[in-house]
């Protein structure tokens, strides 16, 4: 009875998500509409489809589950998310815009890379984009195994089906309704996320008898979970470590599923606003993330070990609420799944569509042509982030971090120069790319110094493309000018 109470609940929010996506399907007519919806988001749309987007399941599970480890310490990377997230917003988000669409519209980053600085030789739209399908894999996996843990935990499925099950539903509507499906579930989505974070610790925190005994009880148990320089182990962290956690805001520079929400709202005179509605989501939402998991080390009697500490919010949930509110708050872990891994699907296919296939394999595509090839690479993709997926022993954590770093190395520091540098040059855009998406590759793999891989990625990348671009002859005039028409632009 419990499981069918939880399962309509479930049926109840994934038939509105493929509402919404045969909804959008017969709406989209061209690659504009698909790929970044005409540039049509408004505020509210815009700022909680780029934070569900953003925040994923990981927020859920992974973040949860590393401070149920590791207690406050897991705050410093809330905050270097935290700080990100408005450096994103404040700095980048209104001239992205601007720069995009005065650079004959361009739909994804490697387009604006290359109408940017005007490259003819394409190179400059396939490097990206063989970078975005890498790590988008990666990342998408992410949201797979997030998946296969929710379904595996609530109702006892196998792993893999639990996964073949998950990522049928986000192929689904990824499929049909694009880009605007994809916003418009993940404004549902965002909403649904920023209850359940908070309803979870604090219905937990009021069933064992308020703040000051929920405190007194982890003090006792886990006399270091209120020092965020302790690790897990109860050591003092290294500046390296410091280093590593706060790092993880460098990342958001070049995340192309959230940076493609500024690209897609209506006006930048828009994005104000819409930075505040963010940044309150954000802050809320991560610090209530961090409690999830320092509540639930007391809350929850019997021990989480192991890749299962990370369920400790689905746990926690089953035991907190009657089956169907249960099953609801639930829903919001699909949703967070959902609304990342759709968006990373979407990118990663207009990737492959726009910046290789048109580019390279057939430059006479026209636009339904192109949607249908989008269509078949989020099959292709979401077959490869399956099958990575398939290992239950896989951290969430770990996986989104990987992906993360290689993002905002590759295109964090490529990005920001190629909207606040005049002098950086073609030649110096595309060594950044490059330098920092392999940085992260190799440093992953060698693990030295225990340094989270986007901070020498970024570094080196930022590096490459001074370098490059000042060995290189100055850009156009015409490039440089377009400097003077973002300024003065008010789109």
């Amino acid at each position: 009875m419990d499981n069918i109470l939880i399962i309509s609940a479930f049926v109840l929010y994934l038939g509105l998500m493929m509402y919404i996506g045969l909804y959008y399907y017969r709406k989209t007519t061209d690659m504009d509409d698909y790929i970044i919806g005409n540039r049509k988001l408004g505020a509210w749309v815009t700022s909680l489809s780029a934070e569900a987007s953003d925040m994923s399941g990981w927020m859920l599970m992974g973040l949860p589950g590393a401070a149920y480890l590791a207690g406050l310490n897991a705050g410093w990377i809330a905050l270097g998310l935290a700080l990100g997230t408005y450096a994103n917003w404040k700095f980048i988000a209104a001239r992205l815009r601007k720069f995009t669409e005065i650079a004959n519209n361009s739909l994804t980053l490697p387009d604006f890379f290359q109408n940017r600085y005007q490259d003819n030789s394409n190179v400059l739209r396939i490097a990206p984009a063989i970078f975005i399908i890498i790590f988008f894999v990666i990342y998408t996996a992410s949201g797979f195994v997030s998946g296969g843990k929710l379904f595996s935990t609530l109702f006892g499925l196998d792993y893999a089906t639990a996964v073949m099950l998950g990522a049928f539903v986000v192929v689904f509507y990824t499929l049909t309704g694009g880009f605007m499906a994809v916003c418009w579930t993940d404004f549902i989505q965002g909403v649904m996320m920023f209850f359940a974070i908070i309803m979870v610790p604090a219905v937990a925190v009021y069933s064992m008898g308020g703040v000051g005994n929920t405190v007194t009880a982890i003090d006792i148990i886990n006399p270091t979970f209120f020092n965020p320089f302790l690790g897990p182990d109860g050591s003092t962290i290294s500046m390296i470590e410091f280093i590593s956690l706060m790092g993880w805001g460098l990342g958001y520079f070049g995340q192309p599923h959230i940076l493609v929400r500024f690209m897609a709202i209506k006006s930048s005179n828009e994005l104000n606003r819409a930075m505040h509605i963010a940044m309150v989501w954000v802050a809320i939402s991560l610090m209530a993330a961090v409690a999830v998991g320092i509540v639930g080390n007391v809350f929850l009697t019997e021990k989480l070990m192991g890749p299962q500490v990370e369920t400790v919010f689905l746990v926690m949930t089953e035991q907190l609420f009657t089956p169907f509110v249960g099953g609801l708050v639930l829903s919001a872990v699909l949703a967070a799944i959902m609304s990342t891994a759709s968006a990373q699907l979407l990118v990663a296919a207009s990737a492959f569509s726009q910046d290789f296939y048109r580019s390279v394999i057939r430059k006479s595509a026209g636009q339904s042509e192109l949607i249908w090839v989008s269509r078949a690479a989020v099959l292709a993709i979401s077959a490869m982030a399956i099958t990575i997926a398939m290992n239950p022993n896989s951290f969430i954590l770990d996986m989104v971090a990987y992906a993360w770093a290689g993002f905002g190395a590759a295109f964090g520091p490529a990005l920001i120069m190629s909207l606040f540098w005049r002098r950086a040059t073609r030649n110096g855009i595309l060594a950044g790319i490059i330098v920092g998406g392999l940085t992260v590759l190799i440093w992953k793999q060698l693990a030295l110094f225990g340094l989270y891989e986007i901070i020498p990625g970024f570094a080196f990348s930022l590096l490459a493309i001074y370098i490059v671009s000042l060995m290189d002859k100055e850009p156009a005039k015409e490039i440089t000018d377009m400097f003077d028409s973002v300024e003065h632009s008010e789109i």
